[in-house]
């Protein structure tokens, strides 16, 4: 147990003072990859932040299969992370930072344990055009599995545009990743696993199996639609969702 605690405090002082640091010398097994990551969240509730959510990782069957796992991977959200809509995020506060344009549930019921795809989606309170920023925060942006998992799931800071209803069909909507005006990444919801609706549900189980059921107003990352695009100072980022509307953040450094 003091390894997880020695490796949860070196990489949330990492993630805190936006110092890379080495890859893990020893590879961890999947469960005290994820025990380091609760510890290491656990720091951060401790200096005042709060969980409000998760998000999942390896939403694509493509990526579970270069990985050569079968399952996705997950991290946790706290209200620290929440970037306002149309806000600026400060560059020095990252060590290798990227976004993925995503899809976001809000729940608006409890969702425990093994759902239904009807089940999920009755707990839903609203869908919206999300964009992550994930920052691993070991050197030269080289990880393993666990390693990434230890590592939060590489999860930094989100950005969610305006909820929509959940009453609609979010199987395939096109999304346009764009940098400066420009399409940088077009994608489809569909790429999450065939439709969003599957990360979630997959989400209530793996928070369940953590202990850390999904509760009502929890916030939903479903995964990446595209690969991730790197960032730099300067960067105006927006994300165009078919139906949902848009998201956007610019790229600041306040150094």
């Amino acid at each position: 147990m003091l390894e997880v605690m020695d490796i949860a405090a070196r990489l949330d002082d990492a993630a805190r003072f936006a110092k890379a640091t080495p890859q893990l010398d020893d590879p961890l097994t999947l469960e005290d990859a994820y025990r380091v990551q609760a510890a290491s969240l656990g720091r951060r509730y401790q200096r005042g932040e709060n969980r409000v959510g998760i998000k999942m990782g390896f939403t694509s069957r493509a990526k579970m299969a270069q990985m050569g796992i079968d399952e996705m991977i997950w991290g946790r959200l706290t209200d620290q992370m929440l970037i306002e809509d149309g806000g600026t995020i400060d560059f020095s506060a990252y060590v290798h930072p990227r976004v993925e344009p995503e899809i976001a549930f809000l729940l608006k019921a409890p969702l425990v344990g093994r759902v239904t795809p009807a089940a999920a989606l009755a707990a839903v309170g609203g869908i919206a055009p999300a964009l992550e920023i994930i920052d691993s925060r070991y050197k030269d942006f080289k990880f393993s599995l666990t390693d990434v998992i230890a590592d939060n799931s590489s999860s930094s800071s989100f950005v969610v545009g305006p909820w929509s209803d959940p009453a609609q069909d979010i199987s395939n909507l096109g999304m346009i990743l764009e940098i400066d005006g420009e399409a940088r990444q077009i994608g489809s919801s569909a790429a999450i696993l065939g439709n969003p609706i599957r990360s979630l549900v997959a989400a209530a189980r793996l928070a369940d199996e953590a202990h850390e059921p999904l509760k009502a107003g929890d916030v939903i990352m479903a995964g990446g639609a595209t690969a991730a695009e790197q960032l730099a100072i300067g960067q105006h980022i927006r994300l165009v969702v078919q139906k949902l509307g848009r998201v956007e953040f610019r790229v600041g450094d306040k150094g």
